[in-house]
């Protein structure tokens, strides 16, 4: 079978197009012809060399869509349509291949209607961004605000929170151009962080209140000036580091609003919280609730080059391989 893998780490170079043999069936795996795989900044993190205790060589990629075609048993039947995260592409073989021996926890059915490549940029957003809003204590009726709507995180959290009853679901860019790109595409309460620092945006959009719950993906600068659009007694999730690992912030955004900082992990979430998760975004994807948002494809081959288009060209959406 084809599959993109890193034979060393440290830049695109390392990342090759080899053959391998087909993954077989153990019990509780399912084998899963893939169609599409997500391209996701964890994996871009893999391939420099900078997540621990992961070496190569390594296929990529964290997450997928496929048809199942042995293993699936009557809750997966042969030719349904599935997708699914877990440790691939971490501490197994991932998903930027022509085939995957995925286990049978991770999986999920893809609704009708819903096609291999948006099913494929589901798993990691989606969960994340339902998980780290439960986790903090989402209701309907809560302000939430989530830094970048051009990214896959902060755009599933701005679509979950607005579907599921949010009084306001904000998100933010700093990028003039994809301000108004997000506006045309229905996300009306979007900051321009090129023309309005983001605590005052999101104070002008909630008349003072500010928001109860921020989700943030992107870190950096944009983590400090999160913090001071809190609500009083609201909290921060952290749970990426796009813009930068380090950041400065403020003490007395927390101290003096009794607000909270939080860390988000989403393979360390408990089973049950994964289903609960699942068993929420089904029906909201299989309504048009919410819509995976497509940058781009690439062909399988073109691996390096997908990566290096979702970190270097930031784009709106989520970036795919087609397998």
């Amino acid at each position: 079978m084809r599959a993109m893998r890193a034979e060393t780490f440290g830049n695109y170079e390392g990342l090759r197009l080899v053959d391998l043999p087909k993954p077989s069936v153990s019990e509780g795996r399912v084998l899963v012809r893939m169609m599409a795989a997500g391209v996701t900044p964890l994996d871009h993190t893999i391939l420099l060399g900078q997540f621990p205790r992961v070496k190569p060589p390594l296929v990529l990629g964290n997450e997928g869509a496929g048809v199942v075609v042995e293993g699936g048993g009557a809750e997966f039947p042969d030719d349904s349509r599935v997708m699914f995260t877990g440790p691939y592409g971490v501490s197994e073989d991932g998903t930027y291949s022509e085939w995957v021996a995925a286990r049978k926890e991770h999986l999920s059915l893809v609704p009708d209607g819903l096609d291999d490549v948006s099913a494929a940029i589901v798993p990691v957003a989606y969960l994340t961004a339902y998980m780290a809003l439960s986790l903090a204590g989402f209701q309907p009726g809560k302000t939430v605000m989530a830094p970048a709507i051009g990214g896959s995180v902060g755009n599933a959290v701005t679509q979950l929170a607005r579907a599921l009853g949010a009084r306001h679901a904000i998100s933010s860019s700093t990028s003039a151009a994809k301000a108004q790109q997000a506006k045309a595409l229905g996300f009306d309460e979007v900051i321009d962080a090129s023309r309005e620092r983001l605590g005052e945006g999101v104070k002008r959009i909630t008349e003072g209140h500010g928001a109860d719950i921020v989700i943030d993906a992107i870190g950096g600068e944009v983590l400090s000036e999160a913090l001071s659009s809190l609500a009083v007694g609201g909290s921060l999730t952290t749970l990426g580091y796009a813009a930068n690992r380090q950041a400065t912030i403020d003490v007395t955004h927390l101290i003096w609003k009794r607000a909270s900082i939080r860390s988000f992990s989403l393979f360390a979430q408990p089973q049950s919280l994964w289903i609960e998760a699942w068993n929420a975004i089904l029906p909201l994807l299989g309504s048009g609730a919410i819509k995976p948002v497509v940058a781009r494809t690439f062909a399988l081959e073109e691996a390096a080059d997908a990566l290096k288009y979702l970190v270097e060209g930031r784009p709106f959406g989520k970036v795919a391989l087609t397998i």
